[in-house]
């Protein structure tokens, strides 16, 4: 939506395709924007590479990458067996691997271009029983910084986007749940939530956008190699 509203054409892809033509209709009505949504599981190269070449033959070009899955279950490392790992990786590592690799032909073919991968505050501290999330997820962070020196000849910028606690349904849901196992009201369980963020409140999720509409745009463009989070805050660390 945030890049749609400054006049860029998007190509959105999820699994759920009810959920992803109701998500273009929304971008299409709010922002008079063109959108191409192709229902895909980024844990599949045949579907990445069928995004891939659907934008480039609806567009020519592909400028922007954003990078955005799901994250992997919770859990401990004696809950882990290698078929966890193994779908971790793909998800949240190989998925990027994959995406970039793609891409890239066309945004060096275009002159250059902004790669902008969104993770999770614990590449900066880590999460108890999060121990996939913790792990995977910094190997984006080291595949990003790595890239951004290698792509910088191509004028291809690459950088790390980590929301904190952004109040989308997702949340929303996580937070009601706590609610009622614990029989308190949902304010006051959102407001407890609220009271490690410096800031004093929840994010929204287009402070989120905001944040990927700047890295991807031409007021960025001597920014690459970082890690922002949009967190309020939250995260405790100097770096």
């Amino acid at each position: 939506m945030g890049l749609a509203a400054e006049g860029a054409r998007v190509t959105i892809l999820a699994r759920n395709e009810a959920n992803l033509t109701k998500a273009a209709a929304e971008i299409r009505d709010v922002c008079q924007a063109d959108v191409l949504a192709i229902p895909a599981d980024v844990t599949s190269y045949d579907d990445i590479r069928r995004v891939v070449r659907s934008t480039v033959d609806r567009w020519k070009v592909v400028d922007i990458l954003v990078n955005n899955a799901g994250g992997p279950p919770p859990g401990v490392f004696d809950e882990m067996d290698d078929a966890k790992w193994q779908s971790a990786f793909e998800l949240n590592l190989l998925s990027t691997i994959r995406l970039i690799r793609e891409v890239l032909p066309h945004m060096r073919k275009a002159g250059g271009g902004a790669i902008i991968n969104l993770q999770s505050t614990s590449v900066k501290t880590p999460l108890d029983n999060m121990i996939l999330s913790n792990s995977v997820r910094s190997g984006v962070i080291g595949l990003a910084k790595t890239l951004s020196k290698e792509l910088a000849k191509d004028r291809i910028r690459v950088n790390n986007v980590l929301p904190g606690a952004i109040l989308t349904d997702r949340l929303r849901n996580l937070l009601a749940g706590q609610a009622q196992k614990t029989g308190k009201p949902f304010e006051e369980v959102r407001r407890a939530r609220e009271a490690d963020i410096p800031l004093g409140h929840l994010g929204d999720p287009e402070d989120v956008a905001n944040m990927i509409v700047f890295l991807a745009s031409d007021r960025a463009r001597y920014v690459t190699g970082a890690t922002v989070q949009v967190d309020g805050g939250a995260v405790r660390s100097i770096l």
